[in-house]
């Protein structure tokens, strides 16, 4: 048996585990390199190699950047809030949980390493002012001196990743993209042949499979502009199979044709294979020429054709292509955003309250603990439990610690030996990052031991206040434990819960703005991609109760529905029973939150009316509404307190 199966026999992901122990020996390098630099807290570049290390180069480089950025930003924040802290101590408190609040705010609205690194300038001013806390004169000082410890870790890190770390393996991503639009055009291709609409599990795999290349797309996109237009582009592609789904998953009859799907499944064929780009848009346009009498298809052929196009290149763009597609819009969680801010900002002012009144200087850490875990996990997908496993990691960082400093730490007669006799516990920080019922809790553990230990020699104080500080360090997760449970409570099924509120108010929204089918693209590419992260979070969820992907697509119909009736008011040859009709449909769906069944109604008569006058639209409003009838339960569920 090789090697490689035993550690996976025994638990352990091997290439995890040699990224581990690379990232350990650079922790090494970069703490001996700042001590050799003359730094105060060398300690810190090991921490920052710990945070900034990744296992491709993009996001290593990205993170790096981010990293960095934050770092500055923080540290110009925490100076200036030291400097203006000399009139109350309150002041510190007050404008620390404000400047918290705000990157956390910032941070949630945000995604990939962006959003990390705004995060970290949060919490990074808060390094910087409260363990200045007792040097309050020297605080330029020790802000200098905590962006050079960390710009070193930076530096190291990117080093030794660029010589060890592998390129991001691009086709990966790419070939899933490739085989799920071959699916798709072979789902078209069958609805058409057969005149049936896919399964509803089928329709559910491939949602399922879009939700999951859309979370990869953002650690996809670093690293270059040209990874993030690479996944800009296929996050297009996405939207455009969502049309697609959506309309192979219509309950409208669809008249069949045989030469049609016989061109979409070469389509589909010439994907899986993969054919040359100019085979497969060629296909692709010679089905839009064939479905130039069916608007709907045309319309999803159109989406999908530029989405390709413009991922492929090279490609000649036809007059028939709408140039609003390349755009996509992004969901943006701003009811989570405000939780947090104000979370943020209460726990912050608490924690400080207590440090002011107690004046015990080991609540700086409580409070520096309190304002990484507060913030940085805010973005967690569950963060209440991960709580539970960063508390056993920090505890054991503070054993680490501990048994360094008053075991190992006695035996040494200058700094040297000092920052020497740190790397084995460094070292054991590794094997715990690549073990499976170890590596929640694991990068805590490397993190905590740092930040306890400050090699100074000759060495001071007691064993007394090295636990009490340990304790202080190990209450700001059970500080955010409380916090996450009960201020704002957020998992995987309240995510899911406040974007289907967010979908449905937005729908509201679109019905009662006149100007909505202007901004057709724009709601559209937002619905679609509110569809695909909906469907991530009722399957982290473990959703059971209802089905999440098919009241996606009910919302996904009734957005559309709305978005004709907006266009057909203003029609001029409509009459006036008619826009009398869709003016009540538009009122009561912008009422819909609060009486969902006179909607439902208002909306089936509407759809009766018009199919008199115009029965496209009026197949279209009563989709929306059976789709509504068949997913009382979703539009019923409200985001939790």
């Amino acid at each position: 048996m090789s090697l490689a199966a035993r550690l996976s026999l025994w638990g352990f992901d091997p290439p995890r585990l040699l990224f581990a122990f690379r990232t350990a020996l650079a922790a090494c390098l970069a703490l001996l390199v700042a001590w050799r630099l003359g730094l105060e807290h060398p300690q810190w570049s090991a921490m920052t190699v710990w945070a900034a290390s990744q296992p491709v180069r993009g996001m290593l480089f990205e993170k790096a950047l981010f990293r960095a950025l934050g770092t500055i930003v923080g540290t110009l924040v925490g100076v200036g809030l030291m400097l203006g802290a000399g009139l109350h101590p309150a002041v510190l408190v007050v404008g620390l949980a404000l400047w918290l609040g705000l990157c956390a705010w910032i941070g949630n609205l945000i995604r990939g390493f962006a959003s990390y690194g705004v995060i970290l300038s949060g919490y990074s001013a808060a390094m910087v002012a409260l363990l200045a806390t007792p040097h309050s004169e020297a605080i330029l000082a020790l802000g200098t001196d905590r962006f050079l410890t960390v710009m070193t870790g930076v530096f190291v890190a990117l080093a030794v990743g660029w010589l060890f770390t592998a390129k991001a393996a691009e086709d990966a991503l790419t070939g899933r993209m490739r085989r799920l639009t071959g699916r798709v055009l072979a789902d078209m291709a069958a609805r058409l042949a057969d005149a049936s609409p896919a399964s509803s599990r089928e329709a559910r795999e491939i949602l399922s499979e879009m939700a999951a290349i859309e979370e990869a797309l953002d650690p996809h996109g670093a690293g270059s502009p040209r990874s993030r237009r690479a996944s800009r582009t296929l996050r297009a592609i996405l939207i455009a199979q969502t049309s697609a789904l959506l309309w192979i998953r219509g309950s409208r009859a669809e008249p069949p044709d045989l030469a049609l799907a016989s061109t979409l499944a070469e389509a589909a064929e010439a994907a899986r294979r993969p054919a040359p780009a100019e085979e497969i848009m060629a296909l692709l346009t010679k089905a839009r020429a064939q479905a130039a009498d069916r608007a709907d298809l045309a319309e999803v052929l159109a989406h999908l054709h530029t989405a390709l196009s413009d991922r492929i290149g090279g490609v000649d763009d036809d007059a028939g292509f709408v140039p609003a597609l390349h755009l996509v819009t992004l969901h943006r969680d701003w009811v989570g955003a405000r939780q947090a801010f104000i979370r943020a900002i209460g726990v912050m002012l608490g924690v400080g309250a207590v440090w002011l009144l107690t004046g015990w200087s080991g609540f700086a850490f409580v409070l520096l603990g309190a304002s990484v875990m507060i913030s940085l996990f805010s973005t967690h997908d569950n963060p209440a439990s991960i709580m539970r496993h960063i508390l056993v990691g920090q505890a054991f960082g503070v054993v680490g610690a501990l048994v360094c400093r008053w075991w190992i730490w006695p035996l040494a007669h200058s700094d040297l030996e000092l920052v020497l006799l740190m790397t084995p516990f460094i070292l054991l920080g590794a094997p715990p990052i690549a073990h499976r019922r170890t590596l929640m809790g694991a990068f805590d553990y490397n993190l905590t031991m740092l930040l306890l230990l400050q090699p100074v020699f000759p060495l001071t104080g007691t064993f007394a206040n090295s636990v009490l500080t340990a304790l202080a360090v190990v209450s700001a997760p059970v500080i955010a434990l409380i916090a996450f449970r009960t201020v704002y409570p957020a998992d995987a099924r309240r995510r899911m819960q406040t974007l289907i509120t967010a979908m449905i108010h937005e729908i509201q929204y679109m019905a009662i703005n006149a100007d909505a089918s202007s901004h057709r693209e724009v709601w559209r590419s937002r619905l679609h991609h509110r569809l695909l992260r909906l469907t991530r979070w009722a399957e982290k969820a473990g959703e059971q109760e209802i089905s999440a992907i098919d009241g996606g697509l009910a919302i996904l119909r009734l957005g559309e529905a709305v978005l004709e009736m907006q266009a057909l008011r203003r029609v001029p040859g409509l009459t006036r029973n008619a826009r009398r009709s869709i003016d009540a449909a538009l009122s009561r769906i912008g009422a819909m939150a609060s009486h969902h069944e006179r909607a439902r109604r208002t909306l089936r008569l509407t759809a009766a009316r018009l199919m008199a006058e115009a029965p496209a639209r009026g197949r279209s409003l009563r989709d929306a509404h059976d789709g509504v009838a068949a997913n009382a339960a979703f539009f019923y569920l409200k985001a939790t307190p």
